[in-house]
């Protein structure tokens, strides 16, 4: 065996072992990867149909077609301190008794809840933020004219 092949063997046994390593994710773990909270699929998809009730889809993709609900969890991961996590995971695993129901019926638990309920107040924030921040608002909703905009000389101004 010469030195060229035993690289050569070297680096696609190396890069197996990468591709192997990446496909092997845990399938209780959020989709996205998390520094500071630990959050499982089911939390996740909870998550997805409170957002979804705050902003539901109509003629325009609701929060979660617009992936909203991997917004607020990245959000609440890397911007909040430690409080406001730990109060966002126990508002989240109360919200679990909602899984499987229907939009209607998360929007009613959702009105329900205190007014001053930190895990409510938080989810709408990061929601709204992440909606008016999304690629489909940008591109479709805002109009955008770069100053300084039309010039319209034949504007009659009246005194």
């Amino acid at each position: 065996m010469n030195r060229r092949t035993a690289i050569q063997q070297l680096f696609i046994i190396a890069g197996g072992m990468m591709i192997a390593s990446s496909c092997s994710s845990d399938r209780n773990k959020a989709s996205i990867e998390l520094a500071n909270i630990d959050v499982s699929a089911e939390e996740e998809d909870v998550l997805g149909n409170v957002v979804e009730a705050i902003i539901p889809k109509t003629d325009s993709p609701g929060a979660r077609e617009l992936n909203l609900h991997l917004f607020v969890l990245k959000m609440v991961d890397d911007c909040h301190g430690p409080e406001d996590q730990k109060r966002f995971l126990d508002g989240l695993k109360n919200a679990k008794s909602q899984k499987g129901k229907t939009t209607s019926e998360i929007q009613e638990y959702l009105k329900n809840l205190p007014a001053d309920d930190s895990f409510l107040s938080l989810v709408k924030k990061r929601t709204i933020q992440g909606y008016l921040n999304s690629e489909y608002v940008m591109k479709n909703k805002l109009i955008y004219e770069l100053v300084p905009a039309r010039y319209n000389g034949a504007l009659k101004i009246e005194a």
